[in-house]
């Protein structure tokens, strides 16, 4: 095991993006599921 601790995250910042982001909630239907729940905040 030596050698390869402490590497497990490894940020990416792209992959984050689309993963977690704005567009990513857009393209599921968690978007129009919390709009018509009446959400004041869609997303973070």
């Amino acid at each position: 095991m030596r050698g390869n601790h402490g590497t497990t995250f490894q940020p990416n910042n792209r992959k984050r993006k689309k993963k977690h982001g704005f567009f990513a909630r857009v393209k599921t239907n968690v978007m129009t599921r919390r709009r018509k729940k009446g959400r004041k905040v869609l997303a973070h």
